[in-house]
């Protein structure tokens, strides 16, 4: 009891103070309608400042759960996205294949089962055959566009392509950016270069400069890429331009190819085999 009441005396001028100030302010809050107005707009304003730094405590401790939240909103939106792209692409492609149904060449693809590239005689073998729509003579293309061989015969399921990178390969090749041209060949020395010969002495081939084919082959379309200039000599006649290519197609590390079969060449070979054609090339 006796610490009781000195716990009141020491404390009886802080709690004379408080109730004091409480009587004062009441009797100011309702002195006037002005005084009432103001003092409950500060009273809800510091009522609004303490629920909002509540509310943002609240909030910073549901950050992972609206994280979340949102995660998988946006991962949502990026499978729709997604989806659109591919049928955006889709679309592309589908109209990109019906433009090349409408032109004279025919694409299809194969894989390559057997490559040499350490003999004079080489050839690729792909598998795909006649079953999958290849014949005799269709280009044969890397998948990045560039010269690769030509097909020579075919069964139902394979395919067997005379490779550039063989002796007996022959086509037509040109400076680009020119008229130049000259026949695609290769010497059997470097699995890396073919050897473009007969070309102008006017041509003034330079290092570096694209090789492209001329579209006078029956099996190549124009502009195929073969590669790029590397070296150049003139003849010991000074008539004309031997010069090395350095391929584009990577030969030995080749796994699937690209066919082209152009629609016209059967035409083109009836005509210029045509009897009427015999009659005025034949020998008087």
């Amino acid at each position: 009891m006796r610490k009781l009441i000195e716990f009141i005396r020491s404390v009886y001028v802080v709690v004379l103070f408080v109730v004091l100030e409480a009587v004062a302010v009441s009797y100011y809050a309702h002195s006037t309608s002005y005084t009432q107005a103001r003092l409950l707009a500060r009273s809800n304003q510091v009522a609004g400042g303490v629920r909002g730094l509540f509310a943002g405590i609240r909030r910073y401790f549901t950050l992972g759960s609206e994280n979340r939240v949102l995660l998988a909103r946006v991962t949502a939106l990026e499978e729709r996205l997604a989806a659109y792209e591919e049928a955006q692409t889709a679309a592309r492609l589908d109209a990109y294949m019906a433009g090349i149904a409408e032109s004279k060449y025919r694409f299809a693809t194969a894989a390559v089962v057997g490559n040499t590239a350490n003999r004079a005689q080489n050839l690729l073998t792909l598998n795909r055959g006649r079953g999958d729509g290849v014949v005799e003579e269709m280009a044969v293309l890397s998948p990045d566009g560039a010269m690769v061989g030509y097909v020579i015969d075919c069964t139902e399921r394979y395919a067997v392509v005379l490779s550039v990178l063989n002796t007996s390969f022959r086509a037509s090749g040109k400076l680009a950016g020119s008229d130049y041209f000259g026949s695609i060949y290769w010497d059997g020395l470097d699995p890396h270069q073919v050897v473009l010969g007969e070309l102008s002495k006017y041509a003034d081939p330079q290092p570096g400069q694209e090789v492209l084919t001329t579209g006078f082959s029956q099996y190549f379309p124009e502009d195929v890429l073969i590669g790029w200039v590397e070296s150049a000599s003139l003849n010991e006649n000074r008539t004309s331009y031997t010069v090395r290519v350095r391929l584009a197609a990577e030969m030995t590390r080749l796994v699937d190819v690209v066919l082209v079969e152009n629609r016209d060449r059967f035409e083109i070979l009836d005509l210029e085999r045509s009897e009427q054609v015999k009659q005025h090339t034949r020998l008087k």
